[in-house]
């Protein structure tokens, strides 16, 4: 029987490397899995009913390890997202005051405890089309059809996430993709990915828990809305990469 090669691992990157994945686990609860547990049919069963989701709210924990150093970075915050456009992350580690806001045209990254005096706004994509620099309904990517067709899927078996029975996939792009490989751990009870884990194309490896997550809850819009600290100066990364000043 042959071995399944081990997940590549690679470098340690900064908070902003949160910002795409956060979104991949906002899934409904679907229906309960048959035995037989097949790959694109879990996949199939998660684009059936990410389909009716417009708005999530939900914690989470992502871990970052780098194998070289043997050192690990953890980041826990909460988010709120409405599809497609909107989403704000309140981080409470390592620190409360750093955040991410997408107010539907722009993507504001503000993280004090790693860039102090200064937030990013960079243009806000369309994941359906993987244009633009920065997606905030990552998922899209994964669970949108016909996005799902540019994926090869395969089975990865059982494992229990906080106390939880799943069924893992992995999905692996055909051609070229800001990821390499993704891996989901599907609810075997109610479809939920309450974990996932993704290297994207440095080799960095992603792994985030979800620690709660509702669907479809009412959501103020005044959660979407950023206003840059006095003082603080605002780095215009569309203009950084049009080479203008």
């Amino acid at each position: 029987m042959m071995r399944r090669p081990r997940a590549t691992r690679a470098r340690l990157r900064g908070p902003l490397g949160l910002l795409p994945f956060v979104l991949l686990a906002l899934l409904l609860p679907m229906r309960r899995l048959g035995a037989q547990h097949d790959a694109t049919a879990t996949l199939n069963h998660a684009v059936d009913a990410y389909a009716k989701v417009t708005t999530a709210r939900g914690s989470f924990e992502q871990t970052l390890t780098n194998p070289l150093t043997g050192t690990t970075a953890v980041a826990r915050g909460d988010f709120i997202q409405q599809r497609p456009s909107h989403l704000a992350i309140h981080f409470t580690a390592p620190s409360a005051d750093d955040r991410i806001v997408a107010d539907g045209k722009w993507v504001w990254v503000y993280v004090p405890s790693a860039t102090p005096g200064q937030v990013m706004r960079m243009p806000v994509s369309d994941e359906s089309s993987g244009s633009g620099p920065v997606g905030v309904d990552f998922i899209a990517q994964f669970l949108a059809k016909p996005m799902i067709d540019r994926y090869d899927v395969s089975d990865a078996g059982t494992d229990t996430v906080g106390g939880v029975r799943t069924h893992a996939i992995i999905l692996v792009p055909r051609g070229s993709a800001q990821f390499t490989r993704a891996k989901l751990w599907v609810d075997d009870a109610d479809g939920v990915v309450r974990q996932f884990e993704v290297t994207d194309a440095s080799g960095t490896i992603r792994r985030v828990r979800v620690l709660k997550v509702t669907f479809n809850v009412p959501v103020d819009r005044a959660v979407f809305t950023f206003t840059p600290p006095a003082g603080v100066k605002v780095v215009d990364q569309a203009s950084m990469l049009s080479g203008k000043s």
